[in-house]
């Protein structure tokens, strides 16, 4: 091993705290790896959450891993070094399981480099029982695993907390049997997706025809956790180079109640769950006791029912609060102290539509005037700096969505240089503007993603319209990253050869052109209602409540009798 890698690892375990280093003595031993860097890696609550319940089991060691930066990669092939745990720096061929979390389609591109890296065939069908049983779940596998499935032997399709222990289990009883016979019996576990089990027929253009290949349901149903009232998930390991270095991650909810038709979390997580005041007041102060701040996690944090009070509790035991954006019709003053005594300069806030006619279309429930009366909250709480989010490239948007989008700017910017001059304080303004990708499981899956050129164009009017505007900037989203994460959220099976060659090749254009993918096709096109789609092999049970609201949201007919 290179000196080198050696020496980073022992750095990276001597910063943590919390890690526990376990002897293996004939447990079942799982690498959880994360297919991107460390830092960002250790500042996903899932992934450490997964690393908490596998450890929690007596007969399970599970360790970590992560995709080095593009320097270090060069230090294990200059080496000859194979990928290795953080924990006990053991190959990763070493271990029975090896489990990918991944939460972010883009990801999808650093699986076939871990594979490279560890030594391993990427190809499920080129491994046989002398390497690891590699599984995969998160939040990205969950929308729709099938571009990476050729790579998995199975996939977990929910959450952990009622996915791992059943499999877990089995896997510790059933580790002398042959793997075919492995994954036909963890093929009838609930929520477990084994993607050799089922057959993919594509038809000509689009479309699919998937079944069973060993006399189970066509498609696999989403498991989640019912009953998370008295439990928490919060972070377990610190170390000072990871994101959110300062702040003990809680989260207080899970899903959201609100229903927008272009965001997955309110459907992948449906129904919408919220946790124990109690626990979490419990969980502030054991975390309090590592890290000064408080933050609090959750797809829809501003809807957890006792918010203030349990913000408050986290000012009285001394600590600050933290949380990434507010819902803009449940702001209220007294929750803006909270912050501002917490120390925040800025407050993010998401009106997404630029405009009503959007706004409504993606069933945001948010007016006008209660953005604007949410800013004049924000201001009069003495915090001056705003964080807008905007989508834009939503279907039917016109050039007219864009022009009330930045009359809205102007008309908050205004409020907010009203009191600079009251409080002698200048406050700023932060667009973040993104575009529109369509996602699995949401009503605006059958919809296309606008072509790059022409939001490109979008682009640079938002530029010149904003760029004129004094204390107002404006962050754009990477229109390629945007366009990949479309490719990878639509996508099927047959991506698999071309993040194989992307890898290769060291760039994803030049394999899709090599294997001549009409990416453009994937990424733009309406899908009919009728189609099958390539994530139909999963059921959340909502099919019928998107295609109502897919059809509400476009004034289409929805009487189904």
């Amino acid at each position: 091993m290179s000196w080198k890698i050696k020496e980073k690892y022992r750095q990276v375990l001597a910063k943590e705290t919390g890690t526990v280093v376990q002897n293996w003595g004939g447990r079942l031993t799982v690498c959880l790896v994360y297919p991107n860097h460390y830092a960002t890696g250790m500042s996903n609550l899932g992934f450490q959450a997964v690393y908490t319940l596998c450890n929690a089991f007596p007969y399970i060691v599970c360790e970590r891993a992560f995709l080095p930066g593009p320097a270090e990669v060069k230090e294990y092939h200059k080496s000859g070094t194979r990928l290795l745990s953080l924990e006990s720096q053991r190959p990763l061929t070493d271990f029975d399981v090896i489990a990918f979390s991944v939460s972010f389609e883009n990801d999808y591109l650093n699986i076939p480099a871990v594979f490279q890296l560890a030594g391993i065939p990427p190809l499920a069908a080129d491994r046989d029982d002398s390497l690891p049983l590699i599984i995969a779940g998160g939040a990205a596998l969950f929308m729709n695993p099938e571009p990476v499935a050729d790579f998995l032997d199975l996939v977990c399709v929910g959450e952990g907390e009622v996915i791992l222990p059943k499999l877990l289990n089995l896997l510790r009883s059933r580790e002398d049997v042959d793997r075919r016979v492995l994954l036909d019996e963890v093929a009838g576990l609930p929520g477990i997706y084994v993607p050799s089990r089922f057959g993919i027929s594509y038809l000509q253009g689009h479309g699919a025809e998937i079944r069973s290949l060993v006399g189970l349901s066509s498609t696999v149903r989403r498991q989640w956790d019912n009953d998370i009232g008295s439990s928490v998930v919060a972070s377990s390991l610190y170390a000072p180079d990871m994101e959110f270095s300062d702040m003990h991650l809680v989260e207080v909810s899970r899903g959201c109640p609100r229903g927008c038709r272009f965001c997955a979390a309110g459907f992948i997580y449906h129904p919408f769950r919220q946790r124990s005041l109690e626990v979490l007041k419990e969980e502030v102060v054991r975390g309090l006791q590592i890290q000064p701040r408080i933050g609090l996690v959750g797809a829809a944090v501003s809807d957890y029912r006792h918010l203030n009070e349990l913000c408050r509790f986290v000012l009285e035991k001394g600590g600050k609060v933290s949380m990434s954006s507010l819902r803009i019709d449940s702001l209220d003053e007294s929750l803006l102290d909270i912050l501002h005594a917490s120390g925040h300069k800025t407050v993010a806030l998401a009106p997404e539509g630029g405009s009503q006619r959007l706004r409504d279309l993606i069933r945001k429930g948010i007016t006008e005037e209660q953005i604007l009366t949410a800013c004049d909250i924000v201001i009069g709480g003495d915090i001056l700096n705003l964080k807008l989010y905007f989508i834009i490239g939503l279907p039917t948007e016109t050039h007219q969505d864009l022009e009330e989008m930045v009359s809205l700017v102007e008309k908050i910017r205004q409020r907010v240089i009203a009191a600079a001059k009251k409080n002698r304080r200048l406050g700023s303004i932060v667009l973040s503007v993104n575009p529109f990708v369509p996602k699995p499981f949401t009503p605006f899956q059958w919809c296309g993603m606008e072509l790059c050129a022409s939001l490109e164009k979008k682009y640079a009017f938002l530029r010149r319209a904003v760029g004129r505007l004094s204390n107002v900037k404006i962050q754009f989203e990477s229109l390629r990253e945007a366009f990949l994460q479309a490719l990878l959220s639509r996508g099927d099976r047959r991506l698999a050869p071309f993040l194989v060659k992307a890898y290769q090749l060291g760039n994803w254009k030049r394999a899709a052109k090599e294997l001549k993918l009409d990416m453009e096709s994937l990424v733009t096109r309406t899908i009919p209602l009728d189609e099958i789609l390539p994530w139909d092999v999963l059921n959340g049970g909502e099919r019928e409540h998107l295609v109502r609201e897919y059809e509400r949201a476009f004034g289409l007919s929805v009487d189904r009798t």
